[in-house]
């Protein structure tokens, strides 16, 4: 199976700490939170990605063009085409960069992507969340129902502390407890390439049309994950996700990253 990783996005809310960066080249632990995600797939088999880019897509583009050279020792011999390359780890990726617009919305995007994921079901995510979800799991799960799409619903983390009142009287008192309430849409998916076709063009929001037919058909199944899953919005997601990774206590650490 290949991996779509939605990549195009402005990410306004966290211009602070990505200034001229798209946002899934945010770094945590010095790298880039598209590489965590990536490292995720790999771990689970998936070594074939297609990236839709739009937003300061040319910074992802030269990031993987680079990668080879920047992870790697080099000698450079001035009188000869390319650098010798030598040490860190290989990996066996291949990885397809994809220009699907500049204003492009997520289910234009994946339309966009149906040449390069026409032959069976695939992963997608976004760009801006990472978990410890068991992708080889999801897999097997969405084999299993026979439907054409599969999001995993995960509960979101809470912000601030829990309060249970009686009255004007504080019960119990939780400092950030774990889960918030209720289901939410997790961000990783396997699809059918079917489901592209309910997309209807660029300015198409995945998560709005697309989804609510296939919830209406009886074609949109679930898998719950009570792991760890926290998306990076706000500088706040991204220094809690530092804090996890400078501690050694990253959940979705793999060997890639």
């Amino acid at each position: 199976m290949k991996a779509v990783i939605l990549a195009g996005g402005y990410g306004t809310r966290l211009e602070e700490a990505a200034g001229v960066k798209p946002k899934p080249m945010v770094e945590v632990g010095g790298l880039p939170i598209l590489w965590h995600i990536m490292g995720l797939f790999a771990r689970a088999g998936c070594k074939e990605f297609v990236i839709a880019l739009g937003y300061r897509g040319n910074v992802i583009k030269e990031y993987f063009l680079n990668h080879f050279y920047l992870n790697h020792d080099c000698t450079i011999r001035l009188d000869r085409p390319r650098p010798e390359v030598g040490g860190g780890q290989r990996l066996d990726w291949t990885v397809h960069l994809v220009d699907t617009g500049l204003e492009t919305q997520t289910g234009g995007r994946l339309r966009r992507l149906k040449r390069w994921v026409q032959d069976g079901p695939f992963f997608m995510t976004y760009g801006d969340g990472l978990a410890d979800v068991s992708l080889t799991r999801l897999a097997s799960f969405h084999r299993r129902h026979g439907k054409l799409a599969t999001v995993t619903a995960v509960r979101p983390p809470a912000r601030f502390g829990g309060l249970l009142l009686s009255g004007n009287r504080v019960r119990s008192f939780r400092e950030k407890p774990q889960m918030g309430e209720g289901w939410i849409n997790g961000g990783f998916f396997v699809l059918d390439p079917r489901v592209l076709d309910y997309a209807d063009g660029d300015a198409c929001v995945f998560e709005r049309d697309p989804l609510e037919r296939l919830a209406r058909q009886g074609n949109l199944m679930a898998y719950r994950h009570t792991g760890f899953w926290q998306c990076v919005d706000t500088p706040r997601d991204l220094r809690y996700l530092e804090s996890l990774w400078g501690s050694g206590r990253a959940p979705w650490k793999t060997p890639a990253n």
